[in-house]
């Protein structure tokens, strides 16, 4: 029984970690990264994880107002 809790808690944490790298992928196109320099990629990657941001946090509103999720 302990052992199926953990299991259960490990996977939570793992999904809530890798949806937004899910949302990265698959809505904003980021497959991979392109190594123009470090600071650039780290520059890419912090604004579209705020996009990211923006995106769950508009279904997050919509869902809580009653509206369509797409």
């Amino acid at each position: 029984m302990l052992l199926l809790v953990g299991k259960k808690l490990k996977a939570r944490t793992r999904a809530t970690a890798e949806y937004p790298f899910h949302v990265l992928e698959n809505l904003l196109g980021y497959q991979k990264v392109r190594y123009m320099g470090l600071a650039k990629n780290q520059a890419q990657l912090f604004s579209l994880f705020g996009l990211a941001n923006l995106v769950l946090l508009g279904r997050c509103q919509d869902h809580a107002d009653g509206g369509s999720v797409s």
